[in-house]
């Protein structure tokens, strides 16, 4: 649940409502298709946008498919952390088996799943994604939402700005440099 939340930003009841035939190991992609609550159970995703495939990286994936390996039985509509196809996990559970973990290594605040969502698009920014796939990726009802909750993080200083045109104009000039010496 943790590295799903950190490494592909999933809401919590998308956490919750994730099933087996909404993971794509081999082509690296879990698609956002439910979402759960605690009264209704399976609902439809906070917004139209909510419905989407994000990408697992490679350290997802593993974990993910050990997952799998865990319980060979469960399969299409089970649910990838819960029991069955209408038994997720809960939340307090989580938590308390989370703080015994890191109580144990000597960590004292708690993580809670949306700062682990919150550190996924972190990550994300700081590996040079630019806004619009975050936006998609996160579920976002608009690129404006993502910049208003991430947008201190992206990059754009002024000698940050200032050393990215460098560095574009020394490219451009020196693949000009290098046409015109090729030609005949």
């Amino acid at each position: 649940v943790w590295a799903t939340a950190l490494y592909a930003g999933l809401r919590y009841g998308e956490l919750r409502a994730l099933r087996w035939n909404g993971v794509d190991v081999a082509g690296g992609t879990i698609e956002v298709r439910e979402s759960w609550d605690a009264q209704a159970g399976r609902i439809e995703p906070k917004t139209g946008s909510s419905r989407r495939r994000v990408p697992m990286p490679a350290a997802l994936r593993e974990l993910i498919l050990d997952r799998r390996l865990e319980d060979p039985s469960a399969a299409g509509r089970a649910l990838v952390f819960g029991r069955g196809e209408e038994d997720p996990f809960h939340a307090a559970t989580l938590y308390r088996r989370a703080d015994s973990a890191w109580k144990a290594v000597g960590l004292t605040e708690r993580l809670r799943l949306h700062q682990a969502r919150h550190t996924y698009a972190s990550f994300m920014i700081a590996a040079g994604l630019n806004a619009k796939a975050l936006s998609q990726f996160m579920g976002h009802s608009s690129i404006k939402v993502t910049f208003d909750l991430y947008g201190h993080l992206m990059p754009g200083s002024e000698r940050e700005a200032a050393g990215m045109l460098d560095a574009f104009l020394e490219r451009a000039s020196s693949q000009a440099r290098v046409a015109a010496v090729s030609r005949p």
